[in-house]
């Protein structure tokens, strides 16, 4: 059976009515990505026979998953976790992520790890040390990141879903820019537990797919509290999927703020979504937001110094090739963070981008006092080529500005595709929500999906892989 363009749920019915076994459908997927991946370059590594051993009957049903190369995982084929980095060229992992386990708990097997910039640090995938991932809109071009190999994979239908991590943008900008759905929970609704650590305040583990239902469905699988990680809520968890709903109206916040320096052609996207949205009903106003520039400050000096202290443990000494192994990015992030949490520049730096955080949190919960949701540009550019991010000293800050405030803040976002530029390149929106609201952010991209179908976007990009 051919199953190009089906969802994920559209699959795990077809393997429910036994139109096809989760055997078959895992072989679909493995030819694919042994197809493609040698140009893509989206995985890492892949499974070359099935983990199926018996009949599955659960909310997967033996569906493979691609998942991003910073979630530990353990393997009979002892499969490497290596963030991407030749410090960890020939890690393997003694523990599973509380991700990765609650998947195969519920019946997904992870096909392979995804490609993405080394240590998460960067916004293009060409950080990685085994290759930058293309986009495959254009080969020329990059997937963003930094879990572009996530979203290549899901563009490109080599996989159906894959599970990235958004630190400051790393799921919402690859989306973005590879035409797929991305999803960002809120800071804690999700275990970080056997996920390596980047900024550890700011590291939101969540969802890549081809539609809203399959972001909704995930996410009730991989959320909730866990003994394992004390960041996680108590918070209760949704049925997300069940409860998507396709009539509630929304009043929905803009800020100009999140419009400057913007691609003219990005803004007449967002534009024309909005219209959309007050067509179905819903009531967009004007609210005043803080310059997502000084979020870019406050992630910058706080996520350095985070990425300083997490990458410490990497001597060489316990797991890992030495330091000697690390790439520039990671060079130039342990210097920044070291220098800022060093004495005398503590109190200058780290202590007042920590009260700066708390204006970006107090700013956000007065916004929401007057409004449900919040739509801006998910990225202010379509998708650049390959080696742009060379010219840019802060290309990930630069590229991830309009996405690093809900990062900041911890709330949850989501991008959705929009259309496309004049260049053929997938142009997003984001969608922020509350703090452990992704309820409403989902039930708006559902929404939007059922009246454009993203303006075919997602379909565009898979009839290239056909």
């Amino acid at each position: 059976m051919n199953l190009i363009g089906k969802s994920l749920l559209d699959i795990k019915n077809l393997i429910s009515s036994k139109k096809i076994s989760s055997s078959e459908v895992y072989d679909y997927f493995l030819k694919r990505i042994k197809k493609y991946n040698p140009k893509l370059n989206a995985f890492l590594s892949f499974k070359n026979k099935p983990d199926i051993t018996k009949s599955i009957d659960n909310a997967l049903l033996g569906i493979p998953l691609g998942v991003k190369d910073n979630f530990c995982t353990l393997s009979s084929q002892k499969e490497k976790t290596t963030a991407a980095s030749l410090v960890l060229d020939n890690h393997y992992s003694y523990y599973e992520s509380t991700v990765t386990r609650r998947l195969k708990d519920n019946g997904g097997i992870v096909i392979g790890k995804t490609n993405m910039d080394a240590w998460a640090h960067g916004s293009s995938t060409e950080t990685s040390d085994y290759g930058s991932t293309k986009n495959p809109w254009d080969m020329k071009r990059v997937p963003g990141g930094s879990s572009g190999g996530s979203a290549a994979a899901v563009s490109s239908y080599i996989v159906p879903a894959t599970i990235g991590s958004d630190t400051g943008g790393s799921i919402r900008n690859p989306s973005s820019w590879c035409g797929v759905i991305g999803l960002k929970p809120s800071y804690g609704r999700v275990s970080r537990y056997g996920v390596i650590a980047m900024g550890s305040s700011f590291d939101c583990p969540g969802t890549l797919t081809m539609s809203v239902e399959d972001s909704a469905y995930l996410l009730k699988i991989i959320a909730g509290k866990d003994k394992y990680d004390a960041t996680t809520s108590y918070e209760k968890v949704p049925d997300y999927y069940s409860n998507l709903n396709s009539k509630k109206k929304y009043v929905i916040g803009i800020s100009d703020e999140y419009f400057k320096d913007v691609d003219n052609e990005v803004k007449e996207k967002i534009i024309n979504a909005l219209k959309i949205f007050e067509k179905q009903g819903h009531k967009i106003k004007k609210i005043k937001l803080i310059s997502p520039k000084l979020a870019v400050s406050i992630y910058t000096i706080l996520q350095r110094a985070e990425v300083s202290s997490n990458l410490a443990r990497y001597d060489g000494v316990r797991y890992g090739n030495n330091r000697t192994y690390f790439g520039d990015e990671a060079k130039r992030r342990i210097m920044f963070g070291s220098y800022t949490l060093s004495y005398g520049y503590y109190d200058a730096y780290y202590k007042k981008a920590q009260k700066a955080r708390t204006l970006i949190i107090e700013d956000f919960k007065k916004a929401f006092s007057e409004v449900d949701l919040i739509i801006s540009p998910t990225t202010p550019t379509t998708a650049l080529k390959l080696g742009e991010f060379k010219k840019y000293p802060f290309f990930g800050e630069i590229m991830d500005i309009l996405n690093e405030p809900a990062s900041v803040a911890g709330i949850p976002a989501i991008n959705i595709p929009v259309g496309l530029d004049s260049k053929g390149l997938p142009i997003g929106l984001q969608i922020i929500g509350k703090s452990y609201d992704e309820q409403s952010i989902l039930n708006l991209a559902y929404m939007f999906e059922k009246e454009t179908d993203f303006f075919g976007v997602i379909k565009k990009g898979i009839k290239k892989y056909e």
